[in-house]
């Protein structure tokens, strides 16, 4: 039952990640390698800002706002210098393995001891099972300590997805949407497309930062190799989303995309419970990815849509 909780309060976790990864792969067709970098930056900005005697909040907060400025440097490369955006990620990304080293000092940073928003998350815990240290779930034994960084997990991806829908529902957001689908039509109607897209990386990359800085609080550490991979894991959870709602309404594909990372997490949990070699994580990932990205076209094949009788006609 901790290896279910766990792997459900990681998911959520990363939720955030996927939110960030849906920003840009979705609303402005980039898949920005950025987010390998970001989300490290995140970690490291957090876990040394901890170390050196700031609060887990505030740090929590620097860590974010450190994400919009590499991904501001990002929009900056892509639309300002004319670099394919992809390339633009690319350079980032590189560039920030370097600043993230610079940030820790060294390549890892050990949060044991330090109090993060894990200690707030149990202290709210405390109060709110009474001073429990063992709950039990229909029949499980559960700590204390896991359930409580859950619910608080809960809580923040709600509070994050639902500020994320109001914001694309507001002018700027409705304008930052059509301009990822149609960008000439936007630059004729005289909307700065360069601005919003710059906008757009920033808010996509602080997003990913804040679940680097959650994510290295509750796993106790923050590594210099901790991105390494992770925008394939942000593609999959987005992917997968879609094709569980399996709609393009707004709210159900930010809905789509947290639920496919807690799925996402939940079936690498349970594969690596079956005996799945860690070793081999990354490639499996990669296989998922690829599978759900040409399922869809090879199921349209198999099932052509049916042309409607002259008759009917």
């Amino acid at each position: 039952m901790n290896l279910l909780i766990g792997a459900l309060t990681l998911g959520l976790i990363l939720a955030i990640l996927a939110l960030g990864v849906y920003v840009s792969f979705r609303i402005f067709n980039i898949p920005d390698i950025t987010a390998e970098g970001s989300i490290t930056l995140g970690g490291a900005v957090a876990a040394a800002l901890i170390i050196n005697g700031v609060g887990p909040v505030p740090a929590t907060i620097a860590a974010a706002l450190a994400g919009v400025v590499a991904g501001t440097g990002t929009g900056l490369m892509a639309t300002k210098c004319k670099i394919q955006p992809l390339l633009a990620g690319i350079l980032s990304m590189t560039a920030l393995y370097s600043i993230n080293l610079r940030v820790m000092g060294r390549s890892n940073l050990p949060l044991i001891n330090e109090k993060t928003v894990v200690t707030y998350a149990e202290q709210f815990g405390t109060v709110l099972f009474g001073g429990r240290t063992e709950l039990n779930i229909v029949g499980w034994t559960v700590g204390m300590r896991d359930m409580s960084m859950l619910l608080a997990a809960c809580v923040l991806v709600l509070l994050v997805g639902m500020m994320l829908f109001w914001f694309f529902r507001t002018q700027v957001g409705t304008a930052m949407r059509a301009s990822g689908d149609n960008p000439q039509m936007m630059g004729a109607l005289g909307v700065s497309v360069e601005t919003l897209t710059i906008v757009g990386l920033a808010m996509s990359n602080g997003l990913i930062a804040l679940s680097g800085a959650l994510v290295a609080q509750y796993q106790g550490f923050a590594d210099v190799q901790m991105g390494i991979g992770i925008i394939v894991l942000g593609l999959a959870s987005v992917i997968i989303g879609e094709a569980l709602v399996g709609s393009r309404s707004l709210g159900l594909l930010i809905t789509g995309a947290i639920m496919g990372s807690v799925l996402f997490r939940l079936l690498v949990a349970v594969a690596l419970r079956w005996g799945l070699n860690p070793n081999d994580l990354k490639l499996i990932t990669a296989i998922f990815v690829f599978l759900a990205l040409v399922a869809p076209s090879i199921i349209r094949q198999l099932n052509p849509p049916v042309a409607p009788d002259s008759a009917e006609a």
